[in-house]
């Protein structure tokens, strides 16, 4: 399989305080790719490095072929202000804005194109409704037709399913996985249980990062990664463990 992004031996800090350090990592046309740790592990860092917001101390990132300026890019839902005056079509079009045309007024194409996409994440009808009116996982979609309006190769979300309530976070998933036929899928997440079934490799960061193949959560190793004992709670769903590093 096709490597799209290459990470090779990234350091990166703030001030002079590292928060990540020799990380290295290949991303993979058509992964779905889970990035686990705690909070302040370096995880969103990452994510920001990848799509060039900041630029590493040492080491290199190559953004390979046919993806370079097609990557996807979905915040954390909690960093959105929900008071801000944008109806949901308004919202994804703000997706084909870049640093190169932010002048430019929307086009028809734009117009039938951001439609088009809230149809498929089925908000059409709340296409004129101001954002403040949505329920959490409508936002979140809401987002991430955002992202797609620009037909990224590569989706990045950060904690697409915090916030959001469980009937959300199933339909959310669904779509994701549909994506994932199409698109490399990278989601950052401090909980990975509602992936379980999707997800097809996993990176476990707390500074240095720990790289697996689709198997078990091992407690000792989450433990490890996260600095205290972790419980892992099972509703249901089969559980995945990491069995070594």
């Amino acid at each position: 399989m096709e490597h799209f992004i290459e990470i090779t031996d990234v350091s990166f800090g703030y001030e002079d305080i590292p928060v990540i350090e020799n990380v290295s990592l290949d991303i993979f046309e058509r992964d779905f790719l889970l990035l686990i740790g705690p909070n302040g592990g370096g995880k969103t860092t990452l994510l920001k490095l990848i799509l060039g917001i900041i630029k590493p101390w040492s080491g290199s990132i190559r953004i390979l072929g046919d993806v370079t300026g097609r990557l996807g890019y979905v915040p954390q839902f909690a960093s959105f202000n929900r008071n801000f005056p944008i109806s949901a079509l308004e919202m994804v079009l703000t997706g084909c804005i870049s640093p190169q045309n932010f002048l430019k007024r929307y086009t028809k194409d734009d117009m039938e194109k951001a439609e088009m996409i809230l149809e498929k994440v089925n908000l059409h009808d709340k296409r004129h409704e101001n954002v403040k009116d949505l329920s959490g996982g409508q936002i979140q979609k809401v987002l991430i037709a955002r992202a797609l309006i620009s037909e990224p190769v590569v989706l990045l979300l950060d904690e697409p399913t915090a916030s959001i309530d469980i009937t959300s976070k199933t339909s959310l998933l669904d779509f994701l996985n549909k994506l994932n036929e199409k698109m490399t899928i990278v989601v950052v997440t401090h909980d990975p249980t509602p992936f379980t079934l999707t997800y097809r490799h996993i990176a476990c960061l707390n500074k240095n990062l720990y790289f697996h193949e689709k198997g078990e959560l091992d407690a000792h190793i989450l433990e490890y990664v996260y600095g205290c004992p972790v419980e892992l709670l099972g509703h249901g769903i089969p559980h995945t463990i990491l069995k070594k590093h």
